[in-house]
């Protein structure tokens, strides 16, 4: 089953999330199938490609609750 989740990635106490697509049994940081934006909570910047995160939602393809948030933020979902 896939999900589209969050991947961390920046510096200790600086976090900085892709938001991609990965199976559920992927570790946190595991190989991702598809990148489709960035947040940055410290700054509360949100980059989503939208075409393509529609796409994988119309697929089947399931947020996470955190993720879905954002997306409802952004009025995609």
């Amino acid at each position: 089953m896939l999900k589209i989740r969050f991947k961390r990635s920046g510096r200790k106490k600086q976090p900085f999330y892709k938001i991609v697509v990965m199976d559920v049994k992927t570790k946190r940081d595991g190989k991702a199938l598809e990148e489709l934006g960035f947040y940055n909570p410290i700054t509360k910047t949100l980059n989503i490609n939208c075409e393509r995160t529609i796409m994988r939602l119309k697929n089947g393809v399931q947020p996470t609750e955190v993720v879905k948030n954002l997306l409802r933020k952004s009025s995609i979902f």
